[in-house]
């Protein structure tokens, strides 16, 4: 289940990228160079940013409740509770550091 709703999310997310890409800005946007001029043919000028602006909404209402149920319910390792080592409250001790012993040089006679 967890993997199916995260495969459903990657599609809403490359859906609303598309669909975002595609409503027209000031400057008209990428809508021009990737065809969505041609959008306007279609639906008609008013009825293309209509549906364009609520296909958003909705996509982004969708993404944003599949991300909080898989992150609420489905989340592997959620059952599992682990404790960090400053929650346990042990302490660690740490070996004192060894300071090499150094001879001298032997000299050849």
């Amino acid at each position: 289940m967890y993997f199916t709703l995260v495969l459903i999310e990657i599609v809403i997310a490359v859906l609303l990228i598309l669909v975002i890409l595609m409503q027209n800005s000031k400057g008209g946007g990428l809508a021009a160079g990737m065809g969505g001029s041609n959008i306007g043919t279609v639906f008609g000028v008013r009825r293309a940013s209509d549906f364009l602006s609520k296909s958003t909404t909705y996509l982004a209402t969708a993404f944003i409740v599949i991300a909080l149920v898989v992150n609420l319910f489905f989340l592997p390792g959620k059952g599992k509770t682990q404790e960090s080592v400053i929650q346990s409250g042990q302490t660690t001790t740490v070996p004192a550091p060894q300071i090499p012993t150094q001879t001298a040089p032997q000299t050849n006679p």
